[in-house]
């Protein structure tokens, strides 16, 4: 079944829907001959933490066209025509991670995390909605190609076993704030540019539960 994504342009500009594979071929192929993008969708990306603030980074495959072997933010996604940014993560939550969760205002999730028993149920709150976000995805061959996208941002708390559903990663790694700050310093391209970019802007939120 097709995927259909809502189509803008630069400026914000509706141009409507188009098939994820299809969109993908173009905007590649724009990349390869004009080395930029003239188009962008709708995404999500999420970094998850368990309670004592260790965060999960996903590893993905070494079957992945981009970004492949490379440790990445817990999940991401494109956003289907119709939907939300909110209903996105939730569902990215419960198709590639395989739990639960929800998305709260500030005021709500601070409570939430202090209430909820976070084994059953991810709590989620957005911290950033940008309006051309460039994802740097580096591809097989060693080149780099960058999709622009209008992003929002989460982060959230979940104790409970994260199961990827899909293939696309190799497996799940926790680390503290300080220790991915390390290693993102001493060995940069272990991880993809997403994650880079994250945790330069959001490690503030990135803490264990007092």
């Amino acid at each position: 079944m097709k995927e259909l994504l809502e189509i803008y342009k630069l400026d914000g500009t509706f141009l409507g829907t188009q098939d994820r594979i299809d969109f993908k071929n173009e905007v590649q192929k724009e990349f390869e001959e004009k080395g930029v993008v003239s188009k962008k969708v709708k995404t999500i990306r999420v970094l998850l933490m368990n309670s004592l603030g260790r965060i999960y980074l996903q590893k993905r495959s070494e079957l992945k066209e981009e970004n492949s072997n490379l440790y990445d933010k817990t999940v991401g996604g494109h956003v289907t025509a119709g939907n939300t940014f909110d209903l996105t993560a939730v569902k990215e939550c419960a198709e590639e991670l395989g739990f639960p969760a929800t998305v709260l205002s500030e005021k709500e999730f601070e409570q939430a995390i202090k209430s909820i028993d976070l084994m059953i149920v991810g709590v989620l709150k957005k911290v950033d909605h940008i309006d051309n976000f460039n994802s740097i995805r580096i591809l097989k061959d060693g080149n780099n190609f960058t999709q622009p996208s209008i992003c929002d941002i989460y982060v959230g708390y979940y104790d409970g076993a994260i199961r990827f559903a899909d293939g696309e990663s190799s497996g799940v790694e926790t680390f503290s704030i300080s220790q991915l700050k390390n290693e993102l310093v001493n060995s940069p391209n272990k991880f993809t540019e997403d994650l880079k970019f994250m945790v330069e802007k959001y490690s503030n939120l990135l803490l264990p539960i007092k």
